[in-house]
């Protein structure tokens, strides 16, 4: 049998030479949680509710246009890519059916990727549950199934959902978090991970609900597993793991006191409801509640507010057809009426509150809940099934468990779940900058720090100055990755999300072309994945049709690092292929014709312009692309202790520890774009042994490549490229070659 392409090795991922990987990655993409038919982005109301007739075939983009998107990526210093994809679109008709047509498109895409040389492993990603719940993720018969009525959602606010808010150019900024928060979300992720134990009367097809969603859901992932296993040129060479779910939430289970709102729960927007006013909402009782909003130091009260549905629930009313799915509620289900009233939790005649801690303790241990013991039982307990449908089908899958987001990781270090097999996966996003759009280089917040209780006062987690947000935020992701090796043993750490906004400071960028805040917010986070000893990281997000207008054309986010109002670093050449030297001293030639085959006939360079208003922004730029290509090891001989880039002075350093020395055959390979090191401005310093730089087509992609053959021991590597100017590009300051054209001008230099 081969060695496998990418195997981990205690707390490493090692390739079949042995070297260390590290994973420099992305998340494709964001426009794969809406359909394509009918296209619907979340400003969009046509069509909405018809949630079992979509189709999502051409996310994240068709097989056409792989080619320009894979090849941009690559030529980008990206290795690995996190493969967004929902289960609203492969069982969308409905429970057990399933879209092949998708499958194949999705088959197809995998096979170009792999032409590429990118490793994938495959996110089955949502956000607040569904499209319908506010966010993406799980079909609409799911809603349904729970006893709810999407339609009534905007009356009763059981979600705040995008594509029915009356002025979709208003809906307010990040409130579809807060969903987790709100009744819908609550009611599904409370019976998703513990229906049999605060929802025993919710039997459908002779299952409690939990066991329904949760068996369908992970049948899905395994059709999808299966079909991919049965294409013959994929498991492996390409799709290397499988992550357990995005973002999971605990919903209801563990609240204390459902008539206040529990003081772990951070983030409040809007009109705020304790569980309990979010259950009388529900049920057609009008609430007065706080309101929130998010000001210059975090969340603030900012006044009261009303909101009367006017009687109209949001569960399903009594005579709903129930036959629609196929499926048999059972008799004791009662539609028409509140599930937690079913379960003796309030009294629906006089509106009174039985059993305010209901959720407070299991009833099976009397133990009290918090999230720790959430983590633990119940979300364990979902991964467990996860990943054995996911290992029947891929014995060998590389298994990334995302535990419920900055909540301490799952207790299994020595258990039968330490699986050496198994990444932590981890989220992180500097809140401050997320919330307020506005890179604020004056003041940030140690918010893990905060979390973990290390401060006998919240003034005290305010760091002061861009050096200690710098710091602080390298910090964080320091300890959630030491915190998961405390708790789930040794094993790789990968942030699979992190990003920033690029409509900052109500999109100056976009009317100005200045980039320089989205600049220094991309290099705080990338100098922080770089300093925190992680194995790698997909950025948050790669969107094809991102515009100034809608931004990622979900929910008012906007992180995609590409868009088609700005400008893309060029990625193939407009003249003939410049002869080289190679290492061994023989002339060689770097031709694009086989790129240029398969290449569809949109450009390279751009895509098309998208109708953007002129007055939100129409001075495009480089999205702070200097900040993301970045130099970065690729395969180390040996074990990287640190690596860094400092954009400001252009230089990279590596330090590794070796048993081995690196050989002409077995090389440690490092990323080096010419954006930065372009030819004959490159000054490199080795502790010991000779170094080749040349500019290759890898797999597809045009990257130069530093090849360092080393001695044994502790070994360094300086490289120091040309300096230049933030939040703007060469275009901007001269007139200068496209990122491919200098690869294309660039020789290969042996020292």
């Amino acid at each position: 049998m081969a060695p496998l392409r990418l195997r981990i090795d205690g707390r490493t991922f090692r390739d079949p030479n042995n070297r260390e990987v590290t994973l420099r990655g992305i998340n494709v993409a964001g426009d794969a949680k809406f359909p394509t038919s009918p296209d619907l982005p979340s400003q969009k109301p046509d069509h909405f509710y018809e949630g079992d007739d979509v189709s999502f075939v051409g996310r994240p983009f068709s097989v056409d246009e792989a080619h320009l998107h894979f090849s941009r990526l690559k030529s980008w210093g990206y290795t690995l890519i996190r493969y967004i994809f929902t289960w609203e679109a492969i069982e969308h008709a409905g429970p057990g059916r399933y879209d092949d047509d998708w499958v194949q498109h999705t088959i197809q895409v995998l096979r170009l990727a792999k032409d590429y040389g990118f490793y994938v492993f495959m996110d089955p990603h949502q956000d607040v549950w569904s499209r319908f719940t506010g966010g993406s993720g799980a079909p609409m018969w799911t809603v349904y199934a729970c006893g709810l009525n999407p339609k009534a959602f905007p009356a009763t606010e059981a979600a705040w959902v995008h594509n029915t808010y009356p002025k979709p150019a208003e809906y307010p900024k990040m409130i579809w978090a807060t969903n987790y928060s709100r009744l819908a979300c609550q009611v599904i992720f409370t019976m998703f991970f513990a229906g049999k134990t605060f929802a025993p009367k919710a039997i459908i097809d002779g299952k409690n609900i939990q066991d329904y969603l949760q068996d369908h859901f992970v049948s899905a992932c395994r059709h999808l597993a299966r079909r991919i296993q049965e294409a013959g040129d994929l498991e492996d060479g390409v799709v290397i793991g499988w992550e357990s779910m995005n973002e999971p939430n605990r919903g209801l289970v563990g609240f204390q006191d459902i008539s206040v709102i529990p003081s772990e729960q951070k983030l409040q927007k809007g009109p705020s409801p304790t569980a309990w006013q979010a259950i009388l909402l529900g049920s057609g009782r009008s609430c007065e509640m706080n309101t929130w909003d998010f000001g210059g130091l975090g969340p603030y009260k900012s006044g009261t507010t009303l909101v009367d549905p006017k009687g109209e629930m949001a569960w399903l009313p009594a005579d709903y057809d129930d036959s629609k799915y196929g499926w048999k509620r059972d008799p004791n289900w009662k539609l028409g009426e509140c599930i937690w009233a079913q379960h003796g939790l309030w009294n629906q005649s006089s509106d009174e509150l039985l059993k305010k801690d209901y959720f407070a303790k299991d009833p099976e241990s009397g133990r009290k809940i918090d999230y720790e013991y959430f983590t633990n039982k119940w979300f364990m307990s979902y991964y467990r099934k996860h990943k054995e449908a996911i290992t029947s089908v891929y014995p060998s899958a590389i298994m990334f468990c995302q535990a419920p987001v900055l909540e301490i990781p799952p207790s299994i270090k020595g258990t039968e779940d330490d699986d050496p097999n198994l990444v932590f996966s981890p989220h992180y996003y500097d809140g401050v900058t997320l919330m307020m759009k506005k890179w604020n280089r004056y003041w940030n917040v140690d918010v893990f720090g905060l979390l973990r209780g290390r401060y006998i006062s919240p003034a005290f987690a305010i760091k002061i100055g861009e050096t200690a947000i710098r710091n602080c935020f390298r910090d964080q992701l320091s300890a959630i990755r030491k915190e998961g090796i405390d708790y789930m043993g040794n094993h790789p750490c990968v942030f699979t999300e992190i990003g920033i906004p690029y409509d900052m400071d109500d999109k100056y960028a976009y009317k100005t072309g200045d980039y320089s805040s989205q600049s220094s917010a991309m290099d705080a986070n990338h100098f922080a994945l770089e300093g925190s000893g992680a194995n790698g990281y997909a950025l948050w997000t790669y969107t094809a049709i991102n515009n100034h207008e809608w931004g990622d054309l979900w929910n008012g986010e906007d992180l995609s690092i590409v868009s088609v109002d700005d400008k893309l670093l060029p990625l193939s050449p407009n003249s003939e292929p410049q002869m080289r030297q190679s290492a061994n001293g023989t002339t060689t030639s770097s031709d694009d014709r086989n790129l240029k085959e398969t290449l569809s006939t949109t450009s390279m360079l751009s895509l098309e312009r998208s109708n953007t208003p002129a007055e939100i922004g129409s001075n495009p730029g480089y999205r702070a692309a200097e900040a993301f290509v970045r130099p970065s090891p690729i395969a180390t001989v040996g074990s990287v202790i640190s690596y860094g880039f400092d954009l400001r002075n252009c230089t990279f350093a590596l330090l590794l520890e070796c048993t081995d020395a690196a050989t002409e055959e077995v090389s440690t390979e490092v990323f080096l774009p010419v954006y930065h090191f372009p030819k004959d401005n490159i000054a490199v310093e080795v502790s010991s042994g000779k170094w080749t730089i040349g500019v290759d087509d890898v797999n597809g992609g045009m990257i130069q490549i530093l090849r360092w053959q080393h001695e044994k021991g502790t070994q360094s590597l300086t490289v120091k490229g040309v300096k230049t100017r933030q939040g703007t590009s060469r275009g901007q300051e001269e007139e200068a070659p496209g990122y491919l054209q200098q690869c294309w001008q660039s020789g290969c230099t042996i020292m």
